[in-house]
């Protein structure tokens, strides 16, 4: 059974820091793909940041440069946003997602997502 576990999210004060952790189990996590979306109420859900399937290379939303760092750990099928300097606009709740196209085989899987909120 495929899970994706998000943690780490909550209340934060602008200019603080989250680090965000997604746990993944039942498929072969180092084979896939890894980013984190967000979704703010009334928004459609947009890309944060990927991450490919060796770590070699990253992609940003231009929103997030800077303040934003993905990781992950293929030996403990974790991936990481590290979030720092936030701002109230940061406010969404953040999904993980794992992607791998192999052939014309796709395949993706979503977490139940972590509410980050960014308030005084």
């Amino acid at each position: 059974q495929v899970q994706l576990v998000e943690s780490g999210g909550g209340l934060v004060q602008p200019g603080g820091s989250l680090r965000l952790s997604c746990a993944a189990s039942g498929f072969t996590f180092s084979s896939y793909t890894m980013s984190w979306y967000r979704q703010a109420p009334g928004k459609e859900r947009e890309l944060v940041a990927a991450i490919t399937s060796t770590g070699g290379s990253t992609n940003y939303a231009d929103s997030i440069k800077g303040r934003f760092t993905i990781s992950r750990d293929n030996a403990k099928n974790t991936v990481f946003l590290q979030m720092n300097s936030l701002k109230p606009e940061d406010t969404a709740v953040y999904y993980c997602n794992a992607e791998r196209l192999a052939g014309s085989r796709y395949s993706t899987y979503w977490g139940q997502g972590t509410q980050v909120t960014v308030s005084s």
